[in-house]
């Protein structure tokens, strides 16, 4: 194989990891790391300081270079020095799934124009491969729903918060502490690193454009103690959830939130930073795909797969892997949250009286809800009760509306919370 010249952008934990995976490829040769503080000691044996630049641009503008690995994640200076690389004729492999997400059909556009091509597997599922599967040996299916655990940082605090009767503030501590979340956790918690995934994964799933401004996405920062333990009693457990599906009418539904996933349910049993991809299709049936989602390493496997795969391709034709260019020209019809059906839970602290219970059903009942379960959970010291509801498919619309009403009453004195439920 002929020697690839690459420049990474980004040194931190990915492109460290990417630059100690590539010393084992002695046929790819890195010309120019870029960096943001270049006199920062790195903990890398024999390591020469001479590829370091803080000027990326000193990188997409170099002709020697052949693909630009991009590593550093954010949009803003990312797009426009990629969109620079590109229409210098570089190849681009990167794992920056807000930038795809964001920004995606204007790099794929440039890319298109320039005859090269955008390689991005570690941006959805970090070592876990996804991405060229769905591209080629699943491209015979029609993909329909995705369920899936994109977060390892969520995923983790969920876990300990389950299985050690942790607080929600103690797991991220601990989560912070074990390098899981960062010191601001806002990008993992508040579940935008798994809607900019969702959004990638259900583009190339669904072979239309998804909107991420119009992907529903809501955070674990609403889980207290007493929902996780309810859940448990319920035989559920609580997940972070990527979700996305087309509906009998062609329309798709793309959200992120919090679920209670019924124990029997695969996903369920995906613990601490795990990461789990559901696809289901036609013909194949239903697939699972699990793995190290994020980390040095397994990031790195996935960076250097793809690399290698366009390395071999560049040997024997100036347009490498035809499947991996996009040709995704229309929006989905994206439903509003409002418009979906799910299976809720619902807890609800109501004044200890009789006919509460009752007045709960009503509400319900006037809002085109059947319950499936309630549950009193027990007397606190103001007399009020601890009820939980689940309902079972109602509209999303509808329940609002429910929540509202019983919010009008004077016997409900909070809505604790409302999590969608899968069975």
């Amino acid at each position: 194989m002929k020697t690839l010249k690459v420049g990474i952008i980004g040194f931190g934990t990915v492109g460290t990891g990417v630059y100690k995976v590539l010393q084992s490829f002695p046929e790819i040769k890195i010309q120019k790391i870029a960096v943001k503080n270049i006199n920062k000691k790195r903990n890398i044996e024999n390591f020469n300081y001479e590829l370091l630049t803080d000027n990326p641009y000193e990188i997409v503008n170099n002709p020697d270079i052949d693909v630009v690995i991009e590593v550093a994640g954010g949009t803003d200076p990312a797009f426009d020095i990629l969109t620079t690389a590109i229409k210098n004729k570089k190849h681009i492999v990167t794992a920056n799934k807000e930038l795809l997400a964001k920004k995606g059909s204007e790099l794929f556009q440039c890319a298109k124009e320039n005859n090269v091509i955008i390689l991005y597997e570690a941006a959805v599922a970090g070592g876990i491969p996804i991405i060229m599967p769905i591209k080629t040996i699943l491209c015979a299916n029609k993909i329909h729903k995705i369920a899936a655990i994109l977060n390892g940082t969520t995923n983790y605090i969920l876990t300990k918060m389950a299985e050690k009767e942790l607080s929600y503030e103690t797991a991220l501590k601990q989560a912070q502490e074990l390098g899981y979340a960062e010191t601001d956790p806002t990008g993992d918690v508040e579940g935008f690193d798994a809607t900019y995934k969702l959004a990638v994964l259900s583009t190339i799933s669904f072979g239309k454009k998804i909107d991420i401004n119009k992907i529903y996405r809501e955070g674990i920062t609403k889980i207290k103690a007493n929902d996780i333990k309810s859940a448990k009693e319920l035989g559920y457990t609580i997940k972070l959830i990527a979700l996305g599906q087309v509906l009998e009418n062609g329309e798709i539904d793309v959200r992120v939130h919090p679920m209670l996933v019924a124990k029997k349910h695969l996903l369920a049993k995906v613990k601490n930073a795990t990461n789990s991809i559901m696809l289901s299709g036609y013909p194949v049936g239903d697939l699972v795909f699990t793995g190290a989602g994020a980390g040095s390493e397994p990031t790195a496997s996935s960076v250097v797969g793809d690399l290698l795969v366009l390395a071999s391709d560049l040997e024997v034709t100036n347009n490498p892997i035809p499947l991996a260019i996009c040709r995704h020209d229309e929006y989905a019809e994206q439903i509003n949250i409002g418009d979906t059906y799910n299976e809720y839970y619902i807890a609800i602290t109501a004044g200890n009286h009789p006919g509460v219970i009752g007045l709960i059903g009503t509400i319900c009942g006037q809002n085109n809800i059947n319950i499936s379960t309630i549950m009193q959970k027990g007397i606190n010291e103001d007399n009020t009760a601890e009820i939980v509801v689940i309902t079972e498919k109602s509209k999303e619309s509808d329940v609002q509306n429910a929540l509202k009403d019983m919010l009008k009453s004077e016997s409900i004195k909070n809505i604790d919370n409302l999590l969608r439920v899968m069975n």
